[in-house]
């Protein structure tokens, strides 16, 4: 997205809303998702490597889904998909 690991994480936790279900229920923890930045820049295969709740898991996933295209990975010059793991951490306050 042009800045680095915290700006993006910045930028979710912007976004990420908390579900009512989960705040009545005091469900709180840390959402471990897998994702790929395609050759273009991309989001694609958001999944859920270690869930909190149904609700917690499908937020993160919703979030990183709609990120804005990324600077892709190079390699020998040219621009290739990279994976990343990234933590979405729902805390009630």
């Amino acid at each position: 997205m042009g800045g680095d690991a915290n700006a993006f994480a910045v930028w979710v936790n912007q976004r990420l809303v908390y579900p009512e279900l989960a705040k009545e229920n005091a469900v709180h923890g840390r959402v471990i998702l897998k994702f790929t930045i395609n050759a273009d820049g991309s989001v694609s295969d958001v999944s859920v490597l270690s869930g909190v709740d149904p609700s917690l898991d499908q937020e993160a996933v919703r979030v990183v889904s709609s990120s804005p295209k990324w600077t892709p990975g190079i390699l020998d010059g040219r621009p290739v998909k990279v994976t990343y793991t990234f933590p979405c951490v729902f805390q009630l306050r």
